[in-house]
């Protein structure tokens, strides 16, 4: 049951993240833009947690599925900070 939440939460972020990133293309608001790509970020270590935990159970992954959320959640912390300022 857990593998199945893992994957909702994967699905879920990668949903946010297009829906930012189209509403982006069309309105041209930065902010949007960094969402986006922090959603995808998050969406990649939700994809690596499943893959940890249910695929190879045996070894830990979780510096590298950690990264993608450390990227992502550092994208939008330099669009809050420096787009905001402008």
């Amino acid at each position: 049951m857990a593998g199945v939440v893992y994957i909702l939460c994967a699905l879920t972020s990668l949903a946010c993240a297009v829906l930012l990133l189209r509403a982006y293309r069309q309105s041209k608001v930065r902010l949007l833009l960094w969402s986006g790509l922090c959603f995808i970020g998050l969406a990649l270590n939700n994809g690596l947690l499943f893959l940890d935990k249910k695929v190879f159970p045996d070894v830990d992954l979780f510096l590298l599925r950690s990264l993608p959320a450390l990227a992502g959640l550092m994208l939008l912390l330099y669009g809050l900070i420096w787009e905001t300022a402008e």
